[in-house]
């Protein structure tokens, strides 16, 4: 029961790391990443991973790294911290299930704050989004580049 409360835990930061960083540093996404990024909210919350898969598959250097440290982090803590779990799956809706369930939320929100954390760090190293800074570029009264039209993945 222990190894899968920190399975879950560590499943669930991905997505809530990058769904974070969308929030705290909008100028590093796409706006079609910022788009997912609410997405990732509830899909993070409900233990869904893919969630994550659109920003990695955009930038696998810098997503990937940080997205398995905050999981490394989240499911060390679980597991030090004594949690258990009845329920193969479920996120934040099977919390009743869950032993010692305030320590398993705070290894969450830990291993949450260090995806972000080196997600920004990581892009910060980049710049601006691709696409933020043609935009920015642009000489004023220039008419812009047409905005390309990516598909919303949920």
């Amino acid at each position: 029961m222990k190894v899968m409360a920190a399975v879950m835990a560590a499943g669930m930061v991905p997505p809530l790391g990058m769904a974070l960083a969308t929030v705290v540093r909008k100028k590093l996404f796409t706006p079609a990443e910022r788009e997912n990024g609410k997405a990732a909210w509830v899909l993070g919350a409900s233990f869904i991973s893919e969630g994550a898969i659109p920003f990695a598959a955009a930038d696998p250097l810098r997503v990937i790294p940080a997205s398995m440290a905050g999981g490394a982090v989240t499911g060390a803590l679980s597991m030090a911290f004594g949690a258990t779990l009845r329920a193969p799956h479920g996120g934040i809706f099977v919390v009743p299930l869950i032993g010692s369930p305030f320590l398993y939320l705070i290894a969450i929100a830990a291993g949450t704050c260090v995806t972000t954390a080196l997600v920004v760090l990581l892009k910060s190293m980049r710049g601006q989004a691709p696409e933020a800074t043609a935009a920015a570029e642009a000489p004023e009264g220039a008419a812009r580049p047409a905005e390309k039209k990516e598909p919303v993945a949920a």
